[in-house]
């Protein structure tokens, strides 16, 4: 069938709106931006296989697609019913189209789109030696990659590994599973070029400041075989598949936009515990061909609104990565120094400045060096006892704490840190960055230089009363070792207590919370 003009186009394909379901090559794509190119519209195809055709009608805000085989429209179509793709913040609907192929002909409507086409067809077979067998016989990368989370804070969902690989390309299937204690997922893109792509972009970056690091590689499959849809595995060309036992999954698409520049440069927000935090991030971006006029469209999914919905719902404040001073109540007034709070909090961070107010002096503002320490100090400390008292924790409307001025001295109840040499993290990727633990027990101490034997160690740790149930030195490194006190709260206080005391011969004790127990 053969056209002249937009006019026309329209005529001919009018009756194509409500079309039936039964799968075609062609796809009728819907509710376009008006000012989409041809570019865009390829782009949606792309990652399903080959585009071989296109009509715009640019009037109608519609476009007709043809692929290379039913195959390819039919993942295309399953894909975008289960994750919507947006354009410039129009969300964008596809069906099979009643034609069965698209014959076009040299209206400048069409010279435009056929240019389009040839221009990613030829970098997609120019790419091509490399993602499928390449000339010399060499097969190319497999489309699945195996990622390993190093250094796991926090919790890593499917839909957080979907987010953050979605901007290379399309994501066709993701399993997570654990193994040898470690989180890991195999991640199947549309083809080996893309993977390649995502791997070299993403193996060795952190998810969140500083932990949860990838670690990537090809797998031998190249192809995964998902059962279930629910938050262990997801084939987001099949939205039909049964959730399995696995607790229901959370709405996939409610969460299937955030990709930060870096990657994710934010906190997570406070507890850590189902959703991952309400950025409102706007694109994941898609694929971007190079040598493409106006590079192709960049695909964002909807849905930081719908999570700030559901993080609001679960109790959990929405925040932006900036929120860096805490509010801290329910002081001990008698004992509580800024320093002491300077010490405690800087297991989980820099502590810049320690405000405890004047008026009120079982309240403190504490502020952070960044967002995510106050989130980690908020999370592990909230509710724990400080000389007798829970603390309560919340993130202050504050964005700084101020300083007196000069001549206004507060009794020393307001300090600056900025330039302690007792910050922990100070060093980018300094290793007490995988050292974050929650209150225990049992300390770590480290630093002991080899004069320094076990009983003086126990005696300075029960010379504030308290008890010590255990000790031992590390086996293969006598500069470290476990003691273990009475409780969680006194192993708080001796934190607080010897955390750089001086232990002679120049060395100062470096005190922490353990993971490990007696």
């Amino acid at each position: 069938m053969s056209n002249r003009t937009n006019g026309n186009d329209s005529k001919k394909f009018k009756g194509d709106i409500r079309s039936p379901g039964t799968p075609s090559r062609v796809i009728h794509v819907r509710k376009l931006p008006s000012d989409i190119n041809e570019a865009e519209v390829i782009s949606l195809g792309l990652p399903f296989g080959k585009v071989t055709n296109l009509l715009m009608l640019k009037g109608k805000n519609q476009a007709f697609l043809e692929m290379n085989t039913e195959e390819a429209a039919q993942t295309m179509v399953s894909y975008y019913s289960s994750v919507t793709p947006v354009i410039r913040n129009h969300p964008i609907f596809m069906q099979y189209s009643n034609h069965k192929e698209l014959k076009t002909d040299n209206s400048p409507n069409q010279v435009r789109a056929q240019a389009a086409l040839q221009a990613v067809n030829a970098v997609q077979t120019g790419s091509m030696s490399i993602a499928g067998v390449d000339p010399t016989g060499v097969t190319g990368p497999s489309p699945v990659l195996r990622v390993i989370v190093e250094n796991l804070f926090y919790p890593v969902t499917l839909d957080v590994l979907h987010q953050i690989f979605s901007k290379f390309g399309t994501v066709l299937k993701v399993i997570t599973f654990t193994k040898n204690n470690q989180f890991q997922a195999l991640l199947q893109f549309a083809d080996g070029l893309t993977a390649q792509h995502a791997k070299l972009a993403l193996d060795g970056q952190n998810i969140y400041n500083a932990c949860c690091t990838l670690r990537i590689s090809f797998s031998k499959l190249t192809s995964l075989n998902v059962k279930y849809n629910n938050d262990k595995s997801r084939d987001y060309t099949r939205p039909d598949l049964p959730t399995g036992d696995s607790q229901p999954a959370i709405e996939h698409h409610a969460m299937a936009a955030f990709a930060t520049p870096g990657i994710i440069s934010a906190a997570p927000y406070a507890g850590a515990h189902a959703f991952p935090p309400a950025f409102a991030i706007q694109q994941a971006a898609g694929l971007a061909v190079p040598g493409v006029p106006g590079a192709l469209a960049s695909l964002a999914i909807p849905g930081a609104a719908a999570a700030a919905a559901a993080a609001g719902r679960l109790g959990f404040p929405a925040l932006s990565g900036g929120h860096c001073v805490m509010l801290v109540s329910n002081l001990n007034p008698e004992r509580v120094t800024p320093q002491c709070l300077f010490i405690l909090f800087g297991v989980y961070g820099d502590v810049i400045r320690v405000k405890i107010m004047f008026n009120k002096k079982e309240n403190a503002l504490i502020q952070m060096s960044d967002g995510t320490q106050a989130q980690l100090a908020m999370s592990h400390l909230n509710g724990q006892k400080l000389y007798g008292r829970a603390l309560r924790i919340t993130l202050s409307k504050h964005t700084t704490v101020q300083l007196p001025r000069e001549g206004h001295e507060d009794q020393g109840l307001t300090k600056d840190y900025s330039n302690s040499p007792l910050h922990r993290f100070k060093k980018p990727g300094s290793k007490n960055y995988s050292n974050i633990f929650p209150p225990s027990s049992t300390l770590h101490l480290s630093n002991i230089p080899p004069s320094v034997v076990e009983d003086d160690l126990k005696m300075l740790f029960s010379s504030s009363g308290a008890m010590v149930k255990n000790f031992k030195f590390f086996q293969k490194d006598r500069k470290m070792a476990l003691i273990q006190m009475g409780s969680v709260e006194e192993a708080i206080e001796s934190l607080i207590e010897f955390h750089n005391h001086d232990l002679g011969e120049n060395h100062h004790l470096r005190v922490s919370f353990s993971k490990s127990t007696f």
